[in-house]
Order: C-alpha cells, then sequence, then structure tokens
C-alpha cells in the first residue's frame, strides 16, 4: 500500500493533519510526519524525512506532501539519498498541504496504486471550499 509523509516546518500542523486522517481512514495507510527540526524548532530536516519514507515504504511508494517551499529541497535532497527502490517509488506531491493529504490517503486506503494516489493529491489544486 502506498505510503505518506506529511513534511511540514511545523510539528504541531503535521500531527494535527496525521490525526485527523487517521480519525477518517483509521490505520489503513502509513502515514508518518517529518517535521520541525532535531533541536524542535521550525523547519525541516532531510533526513528525517529519508528516515519517515523508509518507515512507510513497503513497496507500492511513497508520496511526500510538503507544506511550503523550502521543505520542498528537503524532500528532494532526502529522496536523492535514498537507495532503490525506494528512490525510484517516492514521488514528491505538489499539492495543497492538508487537503491533498486527505485526498492521498483516501485513495490509498482503497489499495490504489502510487500514480493514482499522486493524481488524487494533485487534483485537490483546483479545489473550491466554498460554492
Amino acid at each position: 500500500m502506498v505510503g505518506i509523509v506529511l513534511v511540514s516546518h511545523s510539528k504541531m500542523m503535521a500531527e494535527g493533519a496525521k490525526e485527523i486522517i487517521t480519525q477518517m481512514i483509521g490505520d489503513k495507510v502509513k502515514i508518518e510526519a517529518a517535521a520541525g527540526t532535531s533541536d524542535n524548532r521550525l523547519g525541516t530536516d532531510a533526513f528525517l524525512i529519508e528516515q519517515k519514507v523508509l518507515e512507510v515504504f513497503d513497496g507500492d511508494g511513497v508520496l511526500i506532501i510538503p507544506d511550503l517551499g523550502s521543505a520542498v529541497m528537503s524532500a528532494e535532497m532526502a529522496i536523492e539519498n535514498l537507495e532503490e527502490p525506494a528512490r525510484s517509488k517516492t514521488y514528491l506531491v505538489d499539492s495543497p498541504f492538508f487537503e491533498g493529504a486527505i485526498a492521498a490517503a483516501m485513495e490509498a486506503s482503497f489499495g490504489k496504486s502510487l500514480e493514482e494516489v499522486k493524481k488524487a493529491a494533485e487534483n485537490t489544486r483546483g479545489m473550491n471550499k466554498i460554492a
């Protein structure tokens, strides 16, 4: 099953997103938060992201969902440091953080492929919350 890593500058934000998603889908999908720095400041840590990817990787792939631009850079560095097969099956997703994470987790919980889960997350970019 596709795993998900939530990369945020804030541990509280990533853990909160994980908590809501877990309430919605249970423990069907491996979701980890890679957030904050090793000294508990706001920021991101490529080594932590790499660790979390390896924790959720079971062969089907991993989506990394970042919150802001520098989280993207940290995630890209983490992916570069991965060994195969994890490297080629770990995708960085361009989506809104929370909405993309929920859509990805829902699709992953149905056993969808890595590409399908990634597309579901990316499709939230134009989502309207209010009609």
